[in-house]
């Protein structure tokens, strides 16, 4: 069949999907504008309410003792073999059993991980990493650099990198998204998973198509689609919007205390130290 024919049959198909794709990103940045505004009020009110913070984020010089703590197991580097990037890791238990490579969630770190980096090490060789964008590890600017594809890439240099030819993988939250995909592509290098509050993509856009509930829960993946002003909004009043999401009574980690907060901060803290985390969500809807 002649190009020409094949491209004026194809036409309408793709004029449908471009107007389809210029309604999407309508109505995500419309969502966008009206998130940045609840979140804006809510960001000037804690600056009012604590006004010697100021608007911005205080940087943290040094990191807090607890992130050094040597119970938890040695720092390293790893560069990675697809991309060069260098990301950051505790391991500990070298020698003691399987691999067992723990994944984080936003905003976090790899210090979740510290119970079961003590819990574990004496039967496992453990294995908590910053993902790119975090904490220690490279965090390059560009959105697309941080793409599902190219996070599950890392995970598999990460597991190749140490030595290993599969892993038990632990995540949680933006981790255990990775690692649900991370299980179906690469399914040769996962011996076990346990996942922890994180279902499938697919399984949780369809839940949130069907519960307008959990659409509204979800609200601050719209702010995130927004340039520079989330990363304002979160800094605001020394990053009060995460420490709020991290003490919280329900939704937050139980009985965190001043010092481990301050593990988490450390690294948002740091010059465009949450941009790299911002730009995973940047993704969803790419």
């Amino acid at each position: 069949m002649p190009e020409l024919v094949v491209t004026a049959l194809l036409a309408p198909s793709r004029l449908t999907l471009k107007l389809l794709r210029a309604l999407m990103w309508s109505l995500v940045f419309s969502a966008a504008l009206v998130a940045a505004a609840v979140y804006g009020c809510i960001a000037l009110t804690h600056v009012l309410c604590r006004p010697r913070r100021g608007c911005c984020g205080r940087p943290r010089r040094t990191p807090p003792a607890c992130l050094s703590d040597p119970t938890l197991g040695e720092h390293c580097f790893l560069t990675l073999r697809s991309s060069g990037l260098r990301l950051h890791y505790v391991s500990a238990g070298r020698g003691n059993g399987p691999l067992m490579l723990f994944l984080h969630g936003f905003p976090e770190n790899w210090f979740s991980w510290r119970y079961q980096l003590r819990e574990f090490q004496s039967r496992f060789h453990v294995v908590a990493v910053d993902l790119r964008g975090y904490g220690s590890s490279d965090a390059p600017r560009d959105v697309d650099c941080y793409t599902i594809d190219l996070l599950m890439a890392d995970i598999q240099d990460v597991i190749l990198g140490l030595g290993y030819s599969k892993c038990i993988l632990v995540a949680h939250d933006w981790g255990a998204l990775l690692a649900w995909n991370f299980s179906i592509y690469y399914p040769s290098l996962v011996e076990r998973m346990a996942v922890v509050s994180a279902a499938p993509m697919s399984v949780y856009q369809d839940y949130s198509l069907h519960h307008m509930g959990q659409f509204f829960r979800s609200n601050y993946m719209f702010l995130f689609q927004l340039p520079w002003l989330p990363e304002k909004l979160l800094s605001m009043s020394d990053f009060q919007i995460l420490k709020t999401t991290l003490t919280h009574h329900k939704r937050g980690i139980p009985h965190l205390t001043p010092n481990e907060l301050e593990a988490f901060l450390y690294g948002f803290s740091q010059p465009g130290g949450l941009t790299g985390p911002l730009n995973y969500y940047r993704n969803l809807f790419r």
